[in-house]
């Protein structure tokens, strides 16, 4: 199957330039790489948060949503994370983009320049007309949430 490519303006931002556009790593990759475009290394801490600049401006189309996801690799060597993954920037944004991190291992971890970071993957986005109703339809499960199946 043949992907259709979107369409998506990019503008590096002056402490951005020099680390390119971010691309897909391979073939089959569904995120692109977003990297850190700090000036100097960033310490994270055990349990610290930290919001990394990604040196990156996008217009997305409308109905796109970018969304910032985690690194498996970062996540299982060091415990780094995104934080509100997935992060969500919306097709009206057009400030930087920012990888909000934080560090669930035990051990300090240091951002470098260029550093892989997060992964940007794009998706359409439906927006809903709520209607309210007096009463949902019923289904098998009904309103069992949490471990209702047992497991």
């Amino acid at each position: 199957m043949t992907l259709r490519k979107l369409r998506v303006s990019v503008q590096l931002l002056p402490h951005g330039e020099a680390l390119g556009v971010p691309a897909y790593m391979t073939e089959g990759s569904s995120g692109l790489d977003l990297v850190a475009a700090v000036g100097e290394e960033i310490v994270v801490d055990p349990l610290e948060r930290v919001a990394v600049p990604t040196g990156l401006a996008v217009a997305l189309p409308d109905g796109v949503e970018g969304q910032v996801r985690p690194r498996s690799g970062l996540a299982l060597k060091s415990g780094v994370t995104v934080l509100n993954a997935p992060g969500t920037i919306d097709s009206d944004y057009r400030g930087e983009i920012y990888v909000l991190l934080v560090n669930l291992g035990s051990s300090a971890v240091v951002i470098r320049r260029g550093d892989r970071i997060a992964q940007f993957v794009l998706a359409p986005v439906r927006r809903a007309e709520l209607v309210v109703v007096s009463e949902l339809p019923g289904t098998a499960r009904g309103a069992g949430g949490l471990g209702h199946t047992g497991k």
